[in-house]
């Protein structure tokens, strides 16, 4: 899907720059690939919001190139050739499956990632601080999410023993995040059952299958068909009266609990590497940042409908509460 109107916030008022930063700035005009795995995510807005104000403006300086895989990770790999293909000056893209498209279509081309899991355990960069090859920008440690997840939901649901993990089939990392679970769920005296589905609709007869000790809670995964149909998943995980807890967006759309990486301001921060790398920067000697800026949402209709009670230490650190 190419990019079309929106591309135009590029063309706003730009904020004042120094004649010396100004004259740091390639006369033509700078291209930038964009591929994200969902449509329509009101975080690009974010990026290109930022471009503009670090003195970026579409027609005169720089030209984005977006398309986004309909919501399935598999299209990734042709979007990034295609734009490898256009000889941009710097490839920009969201999430592991993502990055590793990028990687395959170009050891060359400045790679910037708004975010994925570790970029030196994933073997794409030799150091945070110092990546060493073309690969640059934002990661999160996603055993590390699972097992804050797993902590805020036994705190909001203390008689749970035992919590299932829903991930989709298939993902590389899913037996490293579980075994790091494992030792966390042990030290709270839960035992973790991990389901693995192919797709939205293997979720519901998966949850079904829970023997003679159901589950007590569900930790959702940050896989790519979660995050772009929050409102099916949590309408399945509604009918299952489970407590829950997944990324923010999920949340506002009826998990009980929400914590993840605040996509928002990843986007916006992803600006500021190619804003580097356009003014001359190497992507090798660029460090990778870990995402430091997370979202807490609770959802008080949802807790209310479980009979839930949210702890006072949970709704003190919760960023947004829907009730």
């Amino acid at each position: 899907m190419r990019r079309r109107e929106f591309i135009g916030l590029l063309g706003g008022a730009t904020a004042a720059w120094p004649l010396a930063a100004r004259a740091q700035r390639p006369k033509r005009i700078a291209r930038i690939g964009l591929f994200v795995p969902s449509p329509g995510n009101s975080d690009v807005d974010e990026f290109l919001g930022e471009l503009r104000h670090l003195g970026w403006v579409e027609g005169e300086n720089i030209h984005v190139e977006y398309r986004d895989a309909g919501g399935d990770d598999g299209r990734l790999p042709a979007l990034a050739a295609e734009l490898v293909a256009m000889d941009v000056d710097v490839l920009v893209t969201i999430s592991t499956p993502g990055v590793y498209a990028a990687h395959r279509a170009t050891t060359t081309i400045p790679i910037v990632v708004i975010v994925a899991g570790d970029l030196v355990a994933l073997g794409l960069a030799a150091s945070l601080a110092h990546p060493g090859g073309n690969i640059t920008g934002q990661t999160v440690f996603a055993p590390e999410l699972s097992v804050k997840r797993l902590e805020f939901l036994k705190n909001a649901t203390p008689s749970m023993t035992r919590a299932g993990v829903l991930m989709i089939r298939g993902i590389q990392s899913n037996a490293y995040v579980m075994s790091v679970m494992d030792a966390a769920a042990r030290a709270l005296k839960v035992a973790l059952r991990p389901i693995e589905v192919g797709g939205l609709g293997e979720i519901e007869g998966a949850l079904s299958v829970t023997g003679s000790d159901p589950m007590g809670g569900l930790v959702i995964a940050d896989h790519t068909p979660f995050l772009t149909n929050p409102s099916a998943v949590a309408a399945i995980i509604e009918k299952r009266a489970l407590p829950s807890i997944a990324a923010p967006v999920i949340a506002s759309h009826g998990a009980l609990l929400g914590y993840g990486v605040d996509f928002a301001a990843l986007f916006r921060h992803a600006a500021v590497f190619v804003d580097k790398i356009l003014a001359g920067a190497n992507p090798s000697d660029i460090p990778i940042e870990q995402a430091t800026k997370f979202k807490m949402v609770v959802n008080l209709k949802t807790a209310k409908a479980l009979g839930v009670e949210i702890p006072a230490i949970l709704l003190a650190g919760a960023d947004e509460l829907i009730e």
